[in-house]
């Protein structure tokens, strides 16, 4: 899979499938999308390499176990968030090349204790009010 930033000056490549397909409700991801759920993937750190460009950091410093994002500082696209302690990267799937194809449809959705009255989930969704349970 293949993605990157709207102006195209940050690019990246993702070499394994996906371990967790899923839409985020939760206030901070809010704040990243304009509104809206996050549509994301999980994807293991070591297939996930940046081909073009370096991409610019966002930490905040006032919270414990922050996450980092990482975005375009060319056109601000977000496109991956760094979670502290876990081996994934999670990727914005509006930054794929091909999301009907590569992502397809959420398997559940996150933070749901967040969701706004607007947000949509389908009806057979499995929802969690805070995080999914790990997989078995």
């Amino acid at each position: 899979m293949q993605g990157g930033c709207y102006c195209g000056a940050l690019r990246y490549e993702i070499i394994a499938d996906p371990v967790m397909k899923a839409q985020c409700h939760c206030r901070e991801c809010q704040y990243i999308t304009g509104g809206g759920p996050n549509f994301f993937m999980a994807i293991p750190d070591d297939s996930f390499t940046i081909t073009k460009g370096t991409a610019a950091t966002f930490t905040r410093s006032d919270l414990e176990n922050p996450r980092t994002r990482q975005f375009c500082g060319t056109c601000g696209t977000h496109i991956t968030t760094l979670l502290p302690g876990r081996p994934l990267v999670i990727v914005k799937v509006g930054t794929l090349d091909d999301p009907a194809e590569n992502y397809g449809e959420p398997q559940l959705a996150i933070f749901m204790k967040d969701s706004q009255p607007y947000h949509v989930v389908p009806p057979d969704l499995p929802c969690f009010q805070d995080r999914a349970p790990p997989p078995k």
